[in-house]
């Protein structure tokens, strides 16, 4: 198995890999040829098929597992495979999780530290509508654990929701001990269930893209009405306590423009926004600079608005 990040260029491979996306397209002179994605866990490969009528390419579709023969170029720096042969693989040639991008850390473990906050919300109301998913609901703690944060940009890898979560809780429990006027039960409540929609808004991997569901109401909107099955589980549930809970979901991207139904109008749901919004910028920084071996400007980037480059220390 030769992994995408060990890749050169100038190398010649022959290599099984997962055929993400698949586009045909033409050069400007008219001639056909395919893009595609492809991808094992350590990330994501460009390929070109430049003559996709040749007796060498096999027909094949997207997300299926292909052997490509081919040689590795660069293109604006990034490295890309120009393939010569396709032939769809076989089950029992590949192993599926070699094509799975999995978080570095320990799922169970960080699964563990989430239930230490989960049992430190004393308001009882709190606790049991997270515990309604995250202690009582078998089928969903194994979906969490196993989830993406995103099809792309951050935590995109099977547990990547996992560890999102848990970090945006770690940055509120510095807030809540900095700021007094913070509800502790209430923001580590909404921080813990803020990205739950995506447990549905996602598909699971390999294909990790949106559901139907995914697509029509998008994570926030399913997260709220997951909340809503929780509470109307647990009798008499403040109906005020509700609001707040669900305002903060409603809220957590901070902006109109960004996908949120209402701007923050709580101190916890402000603070959850901060919160989520530097735990992805500074996990997407992460996963820009991974494997970049020099500190070389990398140039404009549309999310940051700006030339970005790796300090020189």
């Amino acid at each position: 198995m030769r992994y995408i990040n060990t890749l050169q260029e100038g190398e010649t491979i022959r290599n099984i890999y997962l055929c993400k996306g698949k586009r045909s397209a033409e050069t400007r002179n008219g001639k056909p040829y395919d893009n595609l994605l492809l991808q094992d866990k350590t990330g994501t490969l460009d390929g070109k098929v430049w003559d996709p009528n040749s007796g060498g390419i096999a027909d094949y579709d997207e997300m299926d597992f292909i052997e490509c023969y081919g040689e590795v170029t660069s293109y604006n720096n990034n490295l890309q495979l120009n393939i010569k042969q396709i032939r769809k693989a076989q089950e029992g040639e590949y192993v599926a999780a070699d094509y799975m991008p999995t978080t570095e850390k320990s799922p169970d473990s960080m699964y563990e530290e989430l239930l230490g906050y989960i049992r430190s919300i004393d308001n009882s109301y709190l606790r049991q509508a997270v515990e309604y998913y995250f202690v009582n609901d078998e089928a969903f703690i194994k979906k969490f654990k196993g989830h993406s944060a995103a099809k792309s940009v951050h935590h995109g890898f099977s547990g990547g929701l996992l560890e999102h979560t848990l970090s945006v809780v770690k940055l509120c429990e510095y807030m809540v001990g900095a700021y007094p006027i913070l509800s502790k039960d209430l923001l580590y409540a909404a921080a813990i269930c803020h990205d739950i929609g995506k447990t549905v808004e996602l598909s699971a991997f390999p294909e990790n893209d949106y559901t139907d569901d995914g697509q029509l109401l998008g994570h926030i909107v399913i997260g709220v009405e997951m909340v809503s099955d929780a509470v109307r589980t647990i009798p008499d549930f403040p109906e005020k306590l509700a609001s707040e809970l669900k305002h903060c979901i409603v809220a957590h991207h901070g902006e109109l423009e960004y996908g949120s139904p209402k701007k923050p109008a709580l101190a916890e749901a402000l603070a959850l926004n901060f919160a989520d919004c530097t735990d992805a910028k500074m996990q997407t920084l992460t996963e820009i600079f991974k494997d970049k071996n020099s500190n070389d400007w990398l140039g404009y980037n549309r999310l940051f608005e700006s030339n970005l480059r790796k300090t020189s220390v």
